[in-house]
């Protein structure tokens, strides 16, 4: 049995700022900083990138230096097609020099996955969507979100592309915002190297069931890659790993495990006032409980328990395992 791998998003260990502490939480770092910090993580083998570089200019033979320092290989490239220039959309922007230039950036993101050896480009396309009524033409919208991605898939066949989606922020109603219009529109594209990360938490704050959908993504054969975190269902507050959902969180892992999906189990993770690392060990901590606990599942007795519905029963069963590994027993 392979043992489990553990990723992050390097922005795990940057430092943040918002519209209050517009002077930031913490003093300035570079990719360069956070990779250090990363690869004082126990457990953690790989790392989610930014393109392009954070607080410098770094070539990838100097990233790739920092990081076999670290110990620390690439999931994946995640192009910054979210920033300013990209405020009215990146696939989807009104000005076709605009939507020129987020296809550049991500295709310049495609070499960084290359170079890299990375298992994906992850496209977050933040920014594409709208705010009001009678905004945007839909019908447009939509096409626009699609051909941009299809385009990029095409020309990198290669390439494994990744649309994470998300119901909301920035835009108020984003494009890709559910896991349901996600598979239409990789159905739609129709090629094989394109398909979906999952992020738990953006699930949830969509109404889904993260569970449900990862079994929906599966049964496509598009469930590509996967993030964890938490918050409280009303916003993306990216809070550590189980803080808040461990039941629902375990039953995430659970349909993975059952249907033998294999991947690194990753990080998404914003802690604005902790320590990084302290918070990057607590949350991988947790989720090695979850895989020993997946261990101890007894997948026979749950699975008779669905087959009749009995929710009581196939809880106890759950909450045992799970409860059993934290301690908690």
């Amino acid at each position: 049995m392979n043992k489990q791998k553990f990723g992050s998003g390097i922005w795990h260990f940057a430092t943040y700022l918002d519209r209050y502490a517009t002077d930031g939480y913490g003093e300035p770092r570079s990719v360069m900083d956070a990779i250090a910090l990363a690869g004082q993580v126990r457990d953690l083998s790989v790392v989610d990138i930014n393109y392009p570089y954070f607080g410098g200019s770094f070539t990838h033979e100097e990233i790739k230096s920092a990081l076999d320092k670290a110990n620390l290989g690439v999931i994946g490239i995640t192009p910054e097609i979210y920033t300013r220039e990209f405020t009215k959309g990146a696939f989807t922007n009104p000005d076709s020099g605009v939507r020129r230039r987020a296809h550049e950036l991500v295709t310049e993101a495609c070499d960084a996955v290359r170079f890299f050896n990375a298992s994906y480009v992850k496209l977050w396309p933040g920014q594409d969507g709208w705010d009001y009524p009678f905004q945007v033409d839909h019908g447009s919208l939509w096409k626009n979100s699609m051909d941009g991605v299809g385009k990029l898939a095409s020309e990198n066949p290669d390439l494994k592309f990744v649309i994470e989606y998300k119901p909301r922020e920035p835009r108020v109603h984003m494009s890709y915002s559910s896991v349901s219009r996600t598979l239409l529109a990789i159905e739609k594209i129709g090629l094989p190297n394109v398909g979906i990360l999952l992020d738990f938490g953006h699930a949830i704050i969509a109404g889904e069931s993260a569970a449900d959908s990862a079994q929906l993504a599966i049964d496509y054969g598009r469930l590509f890659g996967m993030d964890v975190n938490d918050n409280y269902r009303s916003w993306d507050d990216d809070l550590v790993a189980g803080s808040l959902h461990p039941i629902e969180l375990f039953e995430f892992f659970y349909v993975l495990k059952k249907n033998n999906w294999e991947g690194v189990w990753n990080l998404d993770q914003f802690p604005f006032r902790e320590d990084s690392v302290e918070t990057a060990n607590h949350a991988i901590d947790f989720l090695k409980s979850i895989d020993k606990a997946l261990g101890d599942l007894d997948f026979k007795a749950l699975a008779d328990a669905q087959s009749r519905h009995d929710a009581i029963g196939a809880l106890k069963i759950a909450q045992r395992a799970l409860f059993k590994n934290l301690g908690l027993d």
